[in-house]
């Protein structure tokens, strides 16, 4: 083998080992983005469940609280349908007495704006809840999409060492472009584009 053979097989490895780095450069800092968008989807995720836990147990309490409050109604109702009929005065005052109390109880079950536990909190409360809970499955699914994105680019990345087609490296730059768009997506206008 001759001199000029033997530079060109050294060219040849220092380009080859100067592009692998390039490579190996490009899955690490794909590897890094894919990190941050699962880290930021698991976030999301836990946010969008624990909404979703609170939005049901709030409908679940506004519900208790109808309940409640159309038992009182009924019971206010049915004692003021028998105080129509009652001639005893002593008993007609404690039932009318009795009356005002549960037709009092039921509005404070209604509307108790000091507690923040009347059915029309509750329902403000729920519905407040679950806007936070979609958007969290908004940011969730955008942080997923990106996440799968970055995978294939590393698997493309990591095929360009293999077989040397650099198209490969370009579609794997591109992909890891993709992911960071929809990782910026997710964190400040997950409602602009709507996958599922």
């Amino acid at each position: 083998m001759g001199a000029h053979e033997s530079m060109e097989q050294s060219e040849h490895a220092q380009h080859a080992s100067s592009s692998s780095k390039r490579i190996a450069l490009l899955i690490a800092i794909i590897a890094l983005c894919l990190a941050l968008s699962e880290t930021l989807g698991k976030s999301a995720q836990t946010e969008a469940l624990n909404r979703n836990i609170e939005a049901s147990n709030l409908w679940a309490f506004f519900q208790a609280k109808t309940v409640r409050m159309t038992a009182v109604r009924t019971a206010a109702e049915g004692l003021q349908t028998q105080l129509e009929k009652e001639t005893d005065a002593a008993f007609r005052a404690a039932a009318g007495k009795r009356v005002d109390f549960w037709q009092k109880t039921a509005q404070r079950y209604d509307d108790e704006p000091e507690t923040n536990e009347g059915r029309r909190q509750l329902v403000t409360r729920a519905k407040t809840a679950e806007e936070k809970r979609d958007l969290a499955f908004a940011r969730y699914h955008h942080f997923e999409v990106a996440s799968a994105t970055f995978q294939i680019g590393i698997v493309l990345a990591s095929a360009t060492i293999i077989t040397g087609i650099a198209l490969l490296s370009w579609g794997a730059a591109m992909l890891a472009a993709i992911g960071l768009s929809f990782t910026a997506i997710g964190l400040f206008a997950p409602h602009a584009v709507h996958l599922f």
